[in-house]
């Protein structure tokens, strides 16, 4: 049975000034799978990522989310959709509790944004669920911590419980392991192979060793262009992608920590 396309685009360009951001970028993300956009510094990553999520408009093509075309979509509206995004930086309530964190994201995906003049114990309702999701993320114990006294890589886990609050059918995760040293690395790793079960991820990732690990498919920008797809051992073998990170054996990609 042929995999399902989730997500598309065709020939998507995005010019700034006439500088050509992304040239033509054609992709096919398949649901159920944890997808990879990995490149060279300047390669076009983060431009794809803010056209898919609606940050910017292209010039010219489409893109298409469940067969329907969400080109000229804002972001609330594709984020209503499901399409759902994490930044580079941990966007979080530094001075909320972790489990309130995840009850904000909870009181926005059920219509109660606005409801912060209701007395606290109107939103009880959302606790159980909300524990439910920092007990998916490992975050249980830290329910009563203050946000912003969390360590790096427990925010980054943290931000994954508000994006699952949102019920996202497909998540996009803009490097999720930066900036981590090595055991948040294979913390954050494991998670986001966790809560990929019956969902969807797009991720840009500059750790080699990650996208190796958890992957199914991979691909490769250059200058705004793919110049590659597939899984890890097909694209880490193309010339076209050794070239792109200056010519660096196979092992020497696989090893690398910035794309």
């Amino acid at each position: 049975m042929a995999s399902e396309t989730i997500l598309e685009t065709h020939h998507l360009i995005k010019e700034f000034k006439g500088f050509v951001a992304v040239n033509d970028v054609s992709l096919k993300i398949q649901k159920g799978d944890i997808h990879a956009l990995i490149g060279p510094n300047g390669a076009g990553k983060t431009t794809c990522f803010n056209l898919l999520t609606k940050f910017l408009t292209p010039n010219s093509g489409r893109i298409v989310f469940n067969g329907q075309d969400i080109t000229h979509e804002s972001s609330p509206e594709i984020a209503l959709k499901g399409v759902i995004r994490s930044f580079q930086i941990s966007a979080i309530f530094p001075n909320l509790s972790v489990l309130e964190n995840v009850r904000i994201a909870l009181q926005r995906s059920a219509g109660m944004s606005y409801h912060f003049w209701k007395p606290e114990k109107s939103l009880h309702h959302l606790h159980d669920k909300a524990m439910e999701l920092l007990t998916q993320v490992d975050l249980q114990a830290f329910a009563k911590t203050t946000g912003g006294e969390l360590p790096y890589g427990r925010k980054r886990a943290l931000e994954i419980a508000t994006t699952l609050a949102m019920d996202p059918q497909l998540m996009l995760l803009d490097e999720p392991t930066q900036g981590m040293g090595l055991e948040d690395v294979a913390r954050v790793t494991d998670l986001i192979q966790k809560v990929s079960v019956n969902r969807t991820i797009l991720m840009v990732e500059h750790n080699m060793k990650v996208v190796a690990s958890i992957a199914k498919r991979i691909s490769v920008l250059q200058r705004g262009q793919i110049i590659a797809e597939g899984n890890y051992q097909e694209v880490s073998q193309n010339p076209l992608v050794l070239d792109a990170y200056m010519g660096r054996t196979d092992a020497q990609l696989e090893g690398a920590q910035h794309a």
